[in-house]
């Protein structure tokens, strides 16, 4: 089930990925604080990295952000402002969630 799809800006990587206002919030309902969502990371051409990784999320200003384990996700895959991310619940494995890159290069 898709949550979200975002092209990435700039601030994406300086304060976390801010989920879009009209993100299908529904699998990440019922949490105060920080979640942990173990997820794993595919590329547009079907490669993963090869562990699932551990994202944190939590509420900023009344919005749900991806931080910690975001940033590392962003550094390993080498996105960049303009490329896309889709992020989805998916029971694979260990991991509930899956993120989608697609870079424009």
């Amino acid at each position: 089930m898709e949550i979200f799809t975002k092209q990435l800006t700039p601030i994406d990587f300086e304060r976390g990925l801010v989920l879009p206002p009209r993100s299908n919030l529904e699998p990440l309902q019922h949490f105060q604080g920080t979640i942990e969502l173990s997820t794993i990371v595919e590329s547009a051409a079907g490669t993963r990295l090869p562990e699932p990784v551990t994202i944190h999320c939590t509420t900023k200003n009344g919005s749900l952000v991806l931080k910690r384990g975001w940033y590392d996700i962003a550094r390993d895959v080498g996105l960049r402002s303009g490329d896309t991310v889709t992020f989805y619940q998916e029971v694979n494995g260990g991991a509930r969630f899956k993120l989608k890159v697609r870079n424009v290069r």
